[in-house]
């Protein structure tokens, strides 16, 4: 027997003794546990929105920046203050945070029948403050690279210049251009703040602390907002021929009269596309977080398990949860692309002239 494979099973060997024993000690330690963690809440409270931003906790007492909460109750009038009130009063002037049911985590208020109802909200929350914070950085990036222009010397760059030039004209030249055609100059400066936009928030959701972590185009309601102003755009800049394809296409008679069959497929494909714009950067940014946090949470759930499991499976977790955010990293790109691909493409079909034989 080698070297190594006499190493290798003193380590398994040492494993098969050791485990059961840890197993049983650390049982009797999680029996006396009352506090479970809840692998299912632990995740959804990460990727959820919340009226603070949470930073750690320390000897029992949660670290977290208090935000503004801007509140308009049809009982009370406006309210105004920030979210660290709910820690020292669990109703703060007739407003509380619902711990469960449909309106769970949000800011609610009792009517006159005793039901939980919600008021007009448009407090700060986690992911707009995110968004604010990210829209200043994405400013300040840009700024910096307009600046080095505005003395007239349009000599190649290089540094982060350089860098932020190819990062701009490759989007430019190799996916708005190629897309939407001879007049895309109109709609790039959309484009690349859509690409732009969603890239820096995707880097900033993989940066685990203040002030990254925020789940913000892992939110259903931003991407549907991105996908509305692309299904605005392309509908009100499409087109005659675009409405004529779609009222009146190019198919037999009998497919688009007296029933008209094709016309009503192609207007539900106005809506579809935009649905799957939505729905593809919500869905893979979602898995993206839950995966890395699920990950997380081997190292908790398998304390129960031993020390030796416990052990393998924290190295697993670490070492997955590394190669799991550097994919992620790859995917905050491929899915800012992907939207301002598909935007572009669906804005090129919304521009397409009369056929000519």
């Amino acid at each position: 027997m080698s070297f190594y494979q006499k190493i290798i099973s003193l380590i398994l060997f040492a494993f098969i003794c050791t485990a059961p024993l840890s197993a049983n000690e650390s049982d009797s330690h999680s029996k006396k546990s009352e506090v479970q963690l809840n692998v299912r809440e632990f995740i959804l409270d990460h990727v959820s929105d919340s009226y603070e931003w949470h930073i750690t906790s320390f000897n029992e007492h949660e670290i977290s920046i208090p935000l503004p909460v801007i509140v308009y109750s049809a009982n009370s009038g406006w309210h105004f203050f920030l979210s660290s009130a709910f820690h020292h009063e669990k109703v703060h002037e007739g407003l509380f945070i619902a711990k469960e049911g449909e309106h769970k985590g949000k800011i609610v208020e009792l009517n006159s029948a005793g039901k939980e109802v919600r008021p007009f909200d448009i407090s700060i929350t986690k992911i707009t403050a995110s968004m604010i914070l990210s829209s200043i950085l994405l400013i300040i990036i840009i700024m910096s690279v307009v600046r080095n222009y505005k003395t007239g010397d349009y000599q190649p760059k290089k540094g982060f210049v350089g860098f932020m030039e190819m990062f701009i004209m490759n989007i430019n030249d190799d996916v708005i251009k190629p897309c939407i055609g001879p007049k895309y100059r109109r709609y790039a400066p959309y484009l690349l703040t859509v690409f732009f936009f969603i890239f820096i928030n995707n880097l900033m959701g993989l940066i685990p602390i203040f002030p990254g972590g925020a789940n913000v185009t892992g939110n259903i309601a931003i991407t549907f907002v991105l996908a509305v102003i692309t299904f605005l755009i392309v509908n009100i800049k499409g087109s005659k021929e675009y409405w004529k394809e779609i009222l009146w296409p190019d198919v037999p008679l009998w497919l688009k009269a007296p029933v008209p069959l094709m016309p009503v497929i192609e207007l539900v494909g106005i809506f579809t596309k935009p649905f799957a714009l939505m729905i593809r950067l919500f869905a893979n940014i979602l898995a993206g977080h839950s995966i890395v946090l699920g990950l997380t949470c081997l190292v908790f759930v398998t304390v129960s398990l031993g020390e030796a499991i416990n052990t393998s499976m924290t190295l697993i977790s670490v070492i997955f949860s590394v190669f799991i955010d550097i994919v992620e990293l790859l995917v905050a790109y491929i899915q800012a692309y992907i939207f301002t691909m598909l935007s572009a493409v669906f804005i090129g079909l919304a521009r397409v002239e009369p056929h000519h034989k």
